[in-house]
């Protein structure tokens, strides 16, 4: 099933989305940007800043991180975008969770190293230290280099997290904090 969500579109253009999840004195908050397979930009929203209370903080434990990175930041983003990904990858190793609230492969580019727990690195040529993938959705795998293999040779996998973290700061700056089109 996760491989056919993938390959829903096997011959027509390709959509990326950039999850990136921040956090600043206010908060945590998302910035997603779609692009198409040359890097392009299809869309960009952000989210505003999310702040747990002490409530939150004792009810989800140590759940919390997860849950605000994954279901209120990156499911929502989702979402609210109209256009759909292929592939979501992000920076964000607690974003990895989004995968099971969504029917797309989620990847996070990762550091060299170790995989965290609860997750499998896949060496690739578009990142230096590889992609993360959860281990529950492994076989995601297979999907993700297909769709990969369609994407432009120069684009870098990390690149457009610098590209999403610089919109959200100068949209912060302009007083944007729902959304903006790119």
């Amino acid at each position: 099933m996760t491989t056919q969500a993938a390959s829903s579109k096997p011959s027509g253009p390709l959509a990326l989305g950039f999850l990136a999840v921040l956090q600043d004195q206010t908060g945590w908050l998302g910035g997603y940007l779609v692009t198409n397979g040359w890097g392009r930009p299809l869309e960009f929203r952000l989210t505003t800043a999310v702040q747990p209370n002490r409530v939150q903080t004792a009810l989800y434990g140590p759940t919390l991180t997860e849950y605000l990175h994954a279901d209120v930041i990156g499911k929502t983003l989702v979402e609210k975008t109209g256009t759909k990904p292929d592939l979501v990858v992000t920076d964000c190793l607690s974003v990895l969770a989004l995968r099971s609230r969504i029917e797309v492969p989620v990847v996070a580019v990762g550091p060299a190293g170790t995989p965290p727990p609860n997750a499998v690195t896949m060496p690739h040529a578009r990142t230096p230290g590889g992609l993360i993938l959860p281990a529950r959705f492994a076989g995601d795998r297979e999907a993700v280099e297909e769709l990969l293999a369609r994407v432009d040779s120069a684009v870098d996998l990390s690149e457009p997290f610098a590209r999403v973290r610089e919109a959200v700061a100068e949209a912060r700056k302009m007083g944007v904090t729902n959304r903006a089109a790119a």
